[in-house]
């Protein structure tokens, strides 16, 4: 009988008599009080991809996470706890990381852990705090006194404009090995992952560089040595990588740390729909005139667009394989102008939106085009269901 791929977090967890190694002179006061911080340029100026120079010059950015949630210690006490990656932002001390890497749980049972420490590929092993974290983007943010460190902050790209085929490189500490460097293409893009509270993550990317236990939160790196995205997932039948990683994109990693450090939290846009796309063919056996766009197939009670009078249709069809779908509802064909693709749905489009946030829907129904305006709700801990 084959197997499924079964979807994991790419975070590591281990036994804290493992973790080895506590020292405990990082914890005291240090006599250097300057921090050295180290400004990278002109990486792949030449237009070639050089993973070597990638790797010299940008590694020193990448750390080693260890979280400690009940009971656990360094030195060996036992107790739970989990190592990941992540890396350097600013001189300041802040560092980004996935959500997992840092918490336990899914919300609204998340549970911060209690102690953080972070390793440099120097040596330097120091405490850090919780700035906050992002369920619905896997994002974690964290921040280290840097008085006494040398910080190598890594630049944040765009994840817009990507192409498959593109070279990549990740870093990070796949199974505790710190400084790892893997390489490959983006594999593909616009992919949709399971986030920590069930709502998907949209415009994932794909890689085939090895991404596995312990790579969560370390950088998705471009030949110029942009960050890319954070390594957070893998699809794979034995636990390892098999040539099948996911990121999450750094546009959507850039929202997060911006309000992460602003107030310590990320508020989500709801609308209260579910949906799937259309596509011609549906589409011009549904007769509608439109052929992209969202056809809502469930709305939650009492949501906003339950309020604002957006509909399931009541006559049900059967087409190519699929049933019961509503064939004289509601499509929703842009959210603020922006039309819906195939790259760009209307639960990315959503997503880019905080709560309390007025939106004007585009609106399909038969021959009908209607405008319809939307404020948000806050988004729940799980999605509605279909």
């Amino acid at each position: 009988m084959r197997r499924l791929a079964a979807l994991a977090l790419a975070g590591l967890a281990v036994g804290i008599a493992g973790c080895g190694g506590g020292d405990k002179k990082a914890e005291g006061p240090r006599k250097v009080e300057t921090t050295k911080v180290n400004v990278v340029e002109n990486i792949g100026k030449k237009g070639e991809f050089d993973p070597g120079e990638v790797y010299d010059r940008l590694s020193p950015g990448v750390v080693t996470i260890i979280s400690l949630f009940d009971g656990g210690s360094l030195l060996g006490r036992g107790g739970e706890g989990g190592q990941g990656s992540g890396f350097v932002l600013a001189g300041d001390g802040y560092i980004a990381t996935n959500a997992h890497v840092v918490t336990t749980g899914r919300p609204p049972r998340t549970r911060k852990a209690k102690q953080v420490f972070v390793e440099f590929s120097d040596g330097n092993r120091v405490k850090a705090s919780i700035v906050g974290s992002d369920p619905n983007a896997d994002v974690g943010l964290i921040k280290v006194d840097p008085r006494g460190l040398s910080l190598t902050p890594l630049r944040l790209g765009s994840s817009h404009r990507l192409q498959v085929g593109e070279p990549v490189a990740a870093i990070g500490s796949p199974f505790g090995e710190q400084q790892s460097l893997s390489v490959g293409v983006i594999s593909a893009l616009d992919r949709s992952i399971e986030s920590l509270t069930a709502f998907q993550i949209g415009n994932a990317i794909q890689t085939d560089a090895a991404i596995n236990p312990g790579n969560s939160g370390g950088p998705l790196l471009d030949a110029k040595g942009r960050v890319l995205g954070i390594n957070a997932q893998i699809r794979s039948t034995s636990g390892g990588g098999e040539g099948v990683g996911y990121a999450i994109p750094v546009d959507t990693v850039r929202r997060s740390l911006r309000e992460l450090r602003a107030k310590g939290k990320v508020d989500y846009g709801f609308l209260g729909v579910t949906s799937r796309a259309l596509y011609p063919q549906l589409a011009e056996r549904l007769g509608l005139e439109v052929r992209q766009g969202a056809l809502i197939v469930g709305i939650e009670d009492g949501s906003p667009a339950d309020d604002a009078g957006l509909k399931v249709g009541d006559k049900k069809i059967d087409f190519q394989g699929e049933q019961d779908i509503p064939a004289d509802g509601d499509v929703v064909v842009a959210v603020d102008g922006h039309k819906l693709t195939r790259s760009d749905d209307l639960a990315d489009l959503i997503s880019a939106k905080s709560a309390g946030d007025e939106v004007e829907l585009d609106v399909v129904r038969g021959h009908d085009h209607r405008t319809v305006k939307v404020k948000l709700g806050t988004r729940p801990d799980k999605p509605p269901k279909q």
